[in-house]
Formats: structure tokens, C-alpha cells, sequence
């Protein structure tokens, strides 16, 4: 049961965690506030005492400037009649407090999260504080390095440090506060709560106004699973197989029909499903099972389930819907489902998921008839729909994954579990996820960080709008939405959050071709001038540093350059001069690539620019150097053939030009650097694997 503290409460736990707050007394009748003033001092401010009034100055229940005992009196009966106003408000007196002078607001708070448990929020505080949405967010636990990070973020930041001639303001003081904050909501039974304002000073800071939920902590009894990793089967059943095309069973068979390895059809009324021998349950196959894809009615799952434990089978993929997603009489059929795989310590992925892809061993486990080609990046879905999108565009742009998974309902199996067994494939370069939502937040960050230290992981979370959000209780519970929390969630595991599905291959095609940047400093190379000058504003735009060129380099890019280049960065080195002058510009620049770190190559179609050519030569400067390459051939059926050899190398291209700097904007934003090394395409057989330099750890 949760109860609210009220403001005197919440001043004693903040007191006992270290957070100044001002000298205070509460009072019960007007003769009790006049003798708080006495003892407090005047000038005050007296503040109504009511669990259910939130938000005080909104009702009229806070009078500021109080400088005597009849001023005392008149403010007592202000907020009584304030509070007498919202309706099934309980008035308990009123608080009385030293009147402190001015200083910069801030906001430290805490809410809850059903994903990720306790979220910490910092932000310019005040009245408007959902307006300015001033804010940084961090999942706990943190420590003073992400305490800082938080202050930092923040666009009133640069008022900390003084601003225009004003002083500069306590940041020592207001990152202890921070992480007084965090000690306090981590270690005591509180759900939510508000210090806001915060006021920071020149030396230290109070907390003027505080509210606090505490609840009866709830004890959660912990499953251990061994990790899991993807299935490489010899033997596979799939129960509710069926000749009816119009089934999921047909279309699973028909797309395993390609499997090498034993296909075994279970369905008790036929002896033969598409010209295999059919099994009338799982119990009756010889031998060992080792994928069951499970297709029939949900009632009749459970005992699918349990017929596969006896079994022996390792992995369950329920497509089945019918469960969870339809309320709670499904939400019973998928506990009892997860309790029966359990109780024979077999996996589940779903149930209400697509299946499974893995394209390396010629396995489409899905009812979608299209099968993706051989690649490097790991894709897992929380929607079937995108998948089935994503794998038909990925056909037309020869875009190839290591592993496709839907995860459904994720009774089972969640994000936590298949993103490192996606990393871990060996094929596997970058994963990307999309997301609706994560089981167990804890675990999912755990895993995630170790994955992101090795693999690059781009994520997609839908629920970006304010639509659907309940009415939030406090300051901090209306800031941090969902959205904003998944978002600060993927920022401390080292996870790069896409804004579009889009994008979020983008980056994946990218990290996995070229891997982590060294560094920052950034050429564009372009015989196009127009697109030159857009390539500095992308620049500017994403967070791009285009570098002087030094003159050692300018000398050499000189003596290959005609004279009428502009000797700047971006360079434009004149149309005129086919795929040959570029690469004498790429020479140099393989010469000297101690001096970069990213080089953009924009190209567009010209008479006397072979595209074929100019790919090939990108091919080669990318794997001369331990650079990251940005190829940006523009244009449409002239470059198509120069495009298919890039991709053929695992070199994406950019179509468009400020996709390529937006891209390279968000991962140098990451923080996160390479030494250099990266998988080469034509490496068959081996671990790829990125080489990152020594990194502190992601933000937390």
C-alpha cells in the first residue's frame, strides 16, 4: 500500500541522507504557526499539509514573504481555504518555514518504472517544469560520474557555470545532492518522489519543497535460467503442420521444406504432410528433437508443451496467438504454458511471435514466405509485422542478417536472453532491435552492456507520444514517460537509439562494415561542389568536425589536384576527373591516415565518372585504412551497379546525404571509439568481432 509523506516527513529523509533543507516547523491550528514562525525566524513561508494536494502554488496553497504573527495567521487561514477547495482534500495543518532568498531552481525526482524498476530525474526545477522539459534521466544504481553526466546534460547547465557575468553556482553541492537522492531512493521503500525546487547557490544548496510515496516493498521470487543461445538443429517438428494453405501450418512447413536436416510434420489426423511422414504427437518421433514449432489452437498449447518436456526438446517457438495479448483468461494460458516448459526446463520464444530465421542454416522457422539472404546484422522484433516488412525491403537492397527473432509475448524468452545469443552468433556484425516493450529492465541492462562492449546494438522504441500516458502524480511521474526512460536505459548500455526503423539500419549497415571511429576529426570528399557546401551544413547540423586540412596534406593533395580546387574541407576536387582522381585523393589520404579518423565520399553521376569504378576505389580505401568510410554515391538507376559492388564488400551507401551525417552524428555522440580493427567481408568461417579502445564504461 502506498502512503504519502507529509512535507515535514519528507524533510526528516532528506535530512537523513545528507540534503539540506530549511529550518521548518508544522503546525496543527494558527496559534501553532505563530509559535513555528517564532522559532523559525521571520521572514517564512507557510505551505498547506495535505496528502492529496500535489502540486501547492496551483491551488493558492503557499504564501512566501511572511514577516509577522498577523501575517502568520492570515497565511494559516489562506491555505486551509485553499485546501478546503479541492474536493476529498484532507487538511493537516501547515508547514512553516524560513523564507529563503532567491536562487536557481532545480528538480531531483524519482519514479518507478514497471520496466526498469527505480528511475532517477534531474531538471531545471520550479513551476514549469513540464513545460521547459528541462530534464536528464538515469536508471539506478549511479555514481558520481553519472550524478555529474546528469548535471552536465542539462540546458541550464550553463547557469551552474555563470552565465553572462552572473557568479558561478555550487555544482560540488548539487551533484552531492544528487547522489544523496540515489542513496535515498535506493535503499529506502519509497516509490516516487519530488524535491522541487532544489535552489542552488553560489556556496550549497536546500531542497525548499519535497514529496515523498513510500509502499510495503513487494519480495519477487527470481527464476534462474542458464543462458541461452540460438539453435543449430538437426531435427525439427512442427506440431500443427498441415496441407490447408490457408493455415500457419502450411506456411511454416513449406518454409522449412528447404531445411537440411530431419523435418518431421506432427498433426494426429494425417499420414503424410507435404510429402513427409507425419507423427501424431512429438512423443511418437524417434530419436532426438531439437526445435518444436508450435502452430495449433492456444487452448491446446500447454499439453503441446508438455508432450515436447517428455521429449527431451530444448526449444519451443509458439506461434500460437491467443494468450497474454487478449486479456486475462489468455494471461492464465500463457502462465500455465511458461509453467509447463519450466517444469521440464525446456525454452519458450513467444508464444505470439512469427518465429525464427536463421539464415546461415538455411532456416526460415515463420510463416513469412520470404526468406532474408545470408548477412551480419542480428534483428529481433517485438511486432511480426515489421519483420515481414523489413525482410521484404531487405530482398530488394540485398540487405543480409545473421538471425531474424520475433520475440511475442516474451512469457519466456525476452529481449534479455536473445540479444546475446544474437551477438554471440558468429556471423552476427551489429544487432538491431525493435522494441515495444522490455520484461525485466534489470536483466536486459546487464546483458546489454556486456553485448554493446563487442557488437555495436541499435534500438527502435515505439511509444514516443504523449497519447495514452496516464495522469502522473507528481513533477517527476508526468517527465518521465516511458519513452524517455527506455531512452536513458539504452544510453547507460552503450545501446545507440534510432529514431526510425530506417535509421536504425542505417547505423547497424554502417557499425557493421566499418566499426567504432577512432575519433572525431572528419574529411568530405566530393567532386560536387553544391553537394559540398550542403555536406558543411550537415556537418554543423549532426555534430560533425570537418578539420582543417594541415598543410603537409595540402601540400600533397596539391600535386595530384587540379588548381582550381578549393583547398578546404570539404573538398571539392572538381568534377572532371573520373574515379582516377579520386583515387589519387584517396592515396593521399591513406598516406596520411594518422590525421583522421571519418572520411564522407559524395559522389553523383557525371559523364565522365564511371560508378563501377569509383566503388571499387572506395573498397579500397575503406579496407587500407582503419578509418571509418562513408560512401555517398547519390543518384538513382545510374549508380545502382556501383552500389551492389559496395554492398558486396559490406560497405553501405547513403543515398542521401545528411542520412550519412546523421548517422555518423548519433555514434560519435555515443562516446564510443574503435582501435582501428574491424571484420572483413570476405573473412568466411572466422569470430568478427570489434577491437574497442579502453572506454569508461556507458553512462549510468
Amino acid at each position: 500500500m502506498n502512503e504519502r509523506l507529509n512535507e515535514a516527513a519528507s524533510y526528516a529523509l532528506l535530512e537523513k541522507y545528507g540534503i539540506g533543507v530549511p529550518a521548518h516547523r508544522l503546525a496543527r491550528d494558527r496559534a501553532g504557526a505563530v509559535t513555528a514562525a517564532r522559532a523559525v525566524g521571520y521572514p517564512v513561508v507557510v505551505k498547506v499539509v495535505s496528502p492529496e494536494i500535489v502540486h501547492k502554488s496551483d491551488v493558492g496553497g503557499v504564501v512566501t514573504g511572511v514577516v509577522d504573527e498577523i501575517g502568520v495567521m492570515a497565511a494559516y487561514e489562506q491555505v486551509r481555504t485553499a485546501a478546503a477547495a479541492v474536493p476529498d482534500a484532507h487538511f493537516e495543518g501547515a508547514i512553516v518555514e524560513e523564507h529563503l532568498p532567491h536562487g536557481q531552481e532545480f528538480l531531483i525526482g524519482g519514479t518507478t518504472d514497471p520496466a526498469f524498476g527505480k528511475v532517477l530525474t534531474v531538471g531545471t526545477g520550479g513551476t514549469l517544469v513540464e513545460l521547459l522539459r528541462d530534464v536528464s534521466f538515469r536508471v539506478l544504481p549511479i555514481d558520481e560520474a553519472g550524478a555529474q553526466a546528469m548535471v552536465r546534460e542539462l540546458r541550464s547547465y550553463a547557469l551552474v557555470k555563470g552565465y553572462r557575468g552572473a557568479p558561478p553556482l555550487d555544482e560540488e553541492a548539487l551533484i552531492g545532492a544528487v547522489l544523496a537522492a540515489a542513496r535515498l531512493f535506493e535503499h529506502e521503500a519509497i516509490v516516487e518522489f519530488d524535491i522541487n525546487p532544489l535552489v542552488l547557490y553560489a556556496d550549497g544548496a536546500v531542497a525548499v519543497d519535497a514529496g515523498v510515496v513510500t509502499s510495503t516493498p513487494e519480495v519477487t521470487q527470481m527464476f534462474e535460467t542458464a543462458p541461452f543461445t540460438l539453435p543449430e538443429p538437426r531435427t525439427i517438428a512442427v506440431v500443427g503442420a498441415s496441407t490447408d494453405p490457408a493455415k500457419v501450418g502450411y506456411a511454416v512447413m513449406r518454409n522449412l521444406l528447404g531445411f537440411d536436416g530431419r523435418l518431421c510434420p506432427v498433426n494426429p489426423h494425417r499420414e503424410q504432410v507435404l510429402g513427409l511422414q507425419a507423427y501424431p504427437t512429438v512423443r511418437a518421433i524417434r530419436g532426438e528433437v531439437d526445435l518444436a514449432v508450435v502452430a495449433v489452437r492456444a487452448p491446446l498449447v500447454p499439453g503441446v508443451i508438455e508432450a515436447c518436456g517428455e521429449k527431451g526438446v530444448p526449444l519451443a517457438v509458439v506461434i500460437s496467438a491467443g494468450f497474454g495479448e487478449t486479456g486475462e483468461a489468455g494471461q492464465r494460458l500463457e502462465d500455465e504454458t511458461r509453467a509447463m516448459a519450466r517444469k521440464y526446463g525446456m525454452r519458450l520464444l513467444g508464444p505470439n511471435c512469427l518465429g525464427l530465421m536463421l539464415p546461415h542454416l538455411g532456416i526460415n522457422a515463420t510463416f513469412d514466405p520470404i526468406a532474408p539472404k545470408k548477412g551480419h546484422l542480428g534483428f529481433l522484433s517485438q511486432s511480426g509485422a515489421v519483420i515481414t516488412t523489413i525482410v521484404d525491403w531487405s530482398v530488394m537492397t540485398e540487405t543480409g542478417f545473421s538471425a531474424v527473432v520475433s520475440v511475442g509475448n516474451q512469457a519466456d524468452l525476452g529481449f534479455a536472453d536473445l540479444l546475446p545469443a544474437v551477438a554471440a552468433a558468429p556471423e552476427t556484425r551489429a544487432a538491431i532491435l525493435y522494441v515495444e516493450e522490455v520484461k525485466d529492465g534489470r536483466r536486459f541492462l546487464e546483458a546489454a552492456r556486456q553485448v554493446t562492449g563487442t557488437v555495436p546494438v541499435i534500438a527502435v522504441k515505439s511509444g514516443s507520444s504523449a497519447k495514452g500516458r496516464a495522469a502522473a502524480s507528481s513533477h517527476t511521474g508526468s517527465l518521465a514517460g516511458s519513452f524517455e526512460v527506455y531512452s536513458a536505459a539504452f544510453r547507460q548500455a552503450g545501446i545507440l537509439h534510432a529514431g526510425s526503423i530506417e535509421e536504425a539500419f542505417q547505423l547497424g549497415e554502417l557499425l557493421a562494415s566499418e566499426g567504432y571511429p577512432q575519433g572525431e576529426r572528419a574529411y568530405v570528399i566530393s567532386g560536387a561542389g553544391g553537394f559540398a557546401v550542403l555536406a558543411s551544413d550537415f556537418a554543423e547540423r549532426h555534430g560533425v568536425s570537418l578539420q582543417t586540412i594541415p598543410d603537409d596534406i595540402l601540400r600533397d593533395l596539391d600535386a595530384v589536384l587540379p588548381s582550381l580546387w578549393n583547398r578546404a574541407n570539404p573538398m571539392d576536387i572538381v568534377g572532371d576527373g573520373g574515379a582516377g582522381r579520386y583515387a589519387r585523393v584517396f592515396d593521399v589520404m591513406i598516406e596520411h591516415q594518422d590525421a583522421w579518423d571519418i572520411a564522407f565520399v559524395v559522389t553523383v553521376p557525371s559523364a565522365v565518372l564511371n560508378p563501377i569504378e569509383i566503388a571499387h576505389e572506395i573498397v579500397r580505401f575503406s579496407r587500407k585504412t582503419g578509418k571509418m568510410v562513408v560512401p555517398c554515391l547519390l543518384g538513382g538507376e545510374t549508380m545502382q551497379g556501383a552500389v551492389r559492388v559496395l554492398k558486396n564488400h559490406c560497405i553501405p551507401n547513403f543515398p542521401e546525404i545528411e542520412d550519412a551525417f546523421r548517422a555518423v552524428g548519433t555514434v560519435l555522440r555515443s562516446g564510443r571509439r574503435g582501435s582501428g580493427g574491424r571484420p572483413a567481408c570476405d573473412r568466411h568461417g572466422e569470430r568478427a568481432r570489434f577491437r574497442t579502445a579502453p572506454l569508461p564504461p556507458p553512462p549510468r
